[in-house]
């Protein structure tokens, strides 16, 4: 009779002691998805700057809706929100800031911002070129599209030390020779340019 109650306790001590083999044939559960990231990069939109000129609509608020020029100081001014920083800011950036301001006046104001003229896009020329000087840019342009507008080289120029200047003041070496060569290597080195650029050729 003891021996049974032993035999009894063994089996189930047993039972309940997961079977390793089994655990270890369970698939491991896949890891959660990373969250979507989010595609939406500001830093590839335009951003607003002094001088641009913006439609901004307020939707059946024609009294608030107008035409405004962004200042030097890079405000726009609007009845009820008085003074608003744009400058700086993408057009879906500034309507999420009026949005917050107007509601303090108009319930759910519905806003539209484009920007109709852009003058804030201006890059600089100096140096041995034949047209030295400011380009206003209505679009996206390259160093050699802002070198085509300064109509050449001096006939000193040091082309293979050309600088480009951030406002941030990081310098930026351009190889002309390179980016134009025959096999076409360097064409992928003819970078950007964003507004407030100095391309110095020495």
């Amino acid at each position: 009779m003891l021996m049974l109650r032993l035999l009894c306790t063994v089996v189930m001590v047993l039972s309940a002691v997961p079977d390793s083999r089994a655990a270890a044939q369970q698939p491991t559960p896949a890891p959660a998805p990373a969250p979507e990231q989010d595609q939406t990069q500001d830093s590839s939109d335009y951003r607003i700057g002094p001088e641009d000129v913006l439609d901004i609509s307020v939707w059946n608020n024609a009294a608030i809706s107008r035409t405004v020029p962004v200042r030097p100081d890079g405000k726009v001014s609007l009845p009820l929100v008085n003074d608003i920083q744009a400058a700086g800011l993408t057009p879906m950036q500034l309507r999420s800031a009026l949005i917050k301001k107007l509601a303090e006046y108009v319930p759910s104001p519905e806003v539209s911002v484009i920007v109709r003229e852009v003058h804030s896009f201006k890059v600089s020329v100096i140096g041995e070129v034949k047209r030295t000087g400011r380009h206003e840019l209505k679009g996206r342009a390259t160093v050699l599209d802002v070198l085509a507008l300064a109509e050449g080289f001096g006939e000193f120029a040091a082309r293979g030390r050309i600088v480009v200047i951030r406002q941030d003041g990081r310098q930026i070496l351009f190889n002309y020779n390179k980016v134009v060569s025959s096999n076409g290597a360097g064409a992928r080195e003819n970078f950007l340019l964003q507004p407030g650029d100095i391309i110095v050729v020495p």
